[in-house]
Order: structure tokens, then sequence, then C-alpha cells
């Protein structure tokens, strides 16, 4: 941990050598997240309800699928740009150092710029917490803390997965936006209002609704099922076969001779 910490402050005292750039990017993170903001207010200006929800309650699906994937993309980058590190040679170093593989790709690289959208997923998640129609309760406190945690757990594995398959590629695969991007886009909105195979897609494969969509159902009143509010840390057991498949990518890893 404390070698982390020593990445980390390097990494931090490095972006701020240039203190004007991370906050006019930051802000721009920001300023992207808030037109997704905006598309859900005008949508819900509209037509009041989706699915039976209202922007209250939205805006906390919003905010936590947020804020979970500002999060892992910050701290779990270096997966992110993983392709670059095998295309490079920058791995074949890696390799032969006393350290593991997954620490130094995970200290390779940290985002600070997400601050802009983790700012504003917290500013959206305190406006819904204290307008939606939710009678709080300290386990539904914790379901939601569940579902920020595991959130984090499981778009850092989507990276994780990503990076396993450069190993078989070399270059990046795009499709797999569709997952992490993608993911994050959805979860907009209660993965319910997409239809049954959409909801059971990212149940059983990618399992986002695990983290956001029924324990959303527990904290909104939808359920009394306390089993709901446990259902983010069996989401987080996606790492299991996220780190199975780097696990088998790093056996068949060939140097690209860079």
């Amino acid at each position: 941990m404390r070698l982390y910490l020593q990445y980390l402050s390097i990494h931090l005292r490095s972006v701020m050598q240039h203190k004007v750039s991370l906050f006019l990017t930051a802000a721009g993170q920001a300023l992207m997240s808030f037109t997704s903001l905006f598309s859900i207010y005008f949508v819900m200006n509209r037509f009041y309800e989706i699915g039976g929800f209202t922007f209250q309650e939205i805006s906390l699906c919003f905010s936590v699928v947020l804020m979970a994937f500002s999060v892992a993309e910050c701290f779990a980058r270096g997966f992110d740009t993983f392709a670059s590190i095998i295309g490079n040679g920058e791995f074949d170093r890696m390799m032969v150092r006393p350290r593991g593989a997954v620490f130094q790709v995970i200290a390779s690289k940290f985002e600070f710029t997400r601050v802009g959208r983790f700012l504003q997923a917290a500013g959206v998640m305190i406006y819904a917490v204290t307008t939606a129609d939710v009678a709080w309760t300290g386990r539904k406190i914790l379901t939601l803390v569940f579902m920020t945690v595991s959130g984090v757990i499981i778009f850092s594995c989507l990276f994780v997965i990503y990076a396993a398959l450069c190993f078989f590629t070399t270059e990046g695969l795009e499709f797999m936006n569709v997952f992490t991007d993608g993911g994050r886009e959805h979860g907009k909105y209660p993965f319910s209002i997409y239809g049954k195979h959409v909801l059971r897609f990212f149940t059983y494969v990618v399992p986002l609704a695990l983290v956001q969509y029924y324990p959303f159902l527990y904290i909104t009143g939808r359920t009394d099922n306390i089993l709901y509010m446990f259902l983010p840390l069996a989401g987080a057991l996606f790492a299991i076969p996220s780190f199975l498949l780097w696990k088998i990518g790093l056996r068949h890893y060939k140097s690209t001779g860079s």
C-alpha cells in the first residue's frame, strides 16, 4: 500500500505541474456529463415518469453509475490503456520487475481529470437523496454504499477484461466500449425500461443491474426483500472470472518485440 501511495503521489505531482490544463480538462469532463443529465431532465419534464420512475429516482440511478464509472476510470485507467503498454514494450519491463503485473498496470496510470465527473455525480446524488420520496434508513444508506463500491469493482473488471483480451490481439478491441461507456450510458435509467432482454444481459453477463436496478428497487420501496440489499455484493463476484481471464491471457503473452 505504501508503494501504491507513492505512485499515486508521483502522478498527482506530475499533473499538478499543469494546473490550468487539469482544471479545464476536468471541467470539460463534467460538462459532457451534464449534457446527459440535461437530456434526462428534458425527457422527464415532458413525460414526468418513465417506467414508473420519477426524475429524482432516475437521478439516483444516474449518480450511482456515473460515480462508480468515474472512480474506476480514475484508478483502473492503466488497464484501459493496456494496448499501448503492450505495443511499446513497457509490459516486458513490468514482467521482470519484483512486483506483480496487476499492481504495476494499476499504478501506471491515474486519470485525475475524472474528478469533474465525480463531483457532478456527488452533487446529483445529494440532490436525489434529499428530494426523492424515499424513507431513508441505515439499511438503505448501506445499500447505496454497496451499489457504488460494487459498481466501481464491476467497471474496473471490465477494464481488466479489455486488457486481458489485448494479450491475444495486441491492439485494443473497441467493442469493449459497448460494455464500459455503454454500461454507463444505459445506467442513466433503471435497466428495466430497456426491456427484459437488456435487463437479463446486465444481470447475468455484465452484472451492472445487480448494483443499479435491483438494489434500487429496495431503496425506493418497490420491494421489501432484504436480499436485494446484498445483490451488489454478488455483482462484485464478477471480479473472479475477470481476473481468471487475465491469468489465462498472461500465460499466453508473447512479447511484441518493441
